[in-house]
């Protein structure tokens, strides 16, 4: 079923069961804040997704977009004495973009189809420890290399396949091509495989480097000019 989100187009990619902070300082944005605190806005949902590189600075037209973005929840919002926003968002689930309307809401409004996961198939429990087991190594790899003890935690042992891929690469600063391309796979044993060989790539980059790079600038979670 078609449904209407509002959408926040950013330099990044959200993906599920990420947390995503965001400071709000376009008006547009801050009404959708407004919008989502007093739940005129069903549910406290909106729509991230990523920008494609543009000549021009405001969003008008879908292929300015990516076609895949992620629902997120609002969980925490603090309004600043000057009126501007600092929020805590939670990704969801996948939906793909149909349409764009720019005049709907002071704030961009999206056409949208959720996208499940495609069904799980039929493999070995083994199989399935084992890439599990595997994926939660690479990402063990990458935070100890990248990061501070104190500043990442290992997914609780409960984490299902479907989320698991996600939730480590979350922890990861990775391209927006990496990210956006385990946004839209479906298959879950599929990108928990992309996910691994993904950070194990980075943590070979980091060890030979001896040092973290500075997240790219369309990595940064700042609002776009829309």
């Amino acid at each position: 079923m078609t449904e209407w989100l509002p959408l926040f187009p950013l330099h990044s990619v959200l993906l599920p069961s990420a947390h995503l902070p965001l400071h709000v300082f376009e008006p547009r944005y801050r009404e959708l804040t407004v919008d989502l605190i007093t739940e005129k806005v069903p549910d406290r949902r909106f729509g991230v997704i990523a920008l494609r590189p543009s000549p021009t600075v405001e969003v008008t037209e879908l292929g300015q977009l990516y076609e895949i973005g992620c629902a997120t929840l609002l969980r925490q919002a603090k309004r600043l004495p000057d009126g501007r926003y600092d929020i805590v968002t939670t990704g969801e689930r996948r939906f793909r973009l149909r349409a764009l309307h720019t005049t709907r809401a002071p704030y961009l409004v999206g056409e949208i189809d959720w996208v499940p996961d495609a069904p799980m198939p039929t493999v070995s429990p083994d199989t399935v420890t084992l890439l599990a087991d595997s994926a939660r190594a690479a990402h063990r790899r990458y935070c100890t290399a990248a990061w501070e003890p104190q500043d990442w935690t290992t997914p609780a042992e409960d984490t299902s396949l479907s989320d698991l891929g996600h939730l480590i690469a979350a922890d990861a600063l990775l391209t927006v091509d990496d990210r956006q391309a385990l946004l839209e796979e479906t298959r879950p044993l599929h990108r928990l495989r992309m996910a691994s060989r993904v950070l194990n790539r980075e943590a070979r980059i980091i060890s030979t480097l001896r040092a973290v790079p500075a997240p790219p600038a369309e990595f940064r979670t700042q609002l776009s000019p829309n």
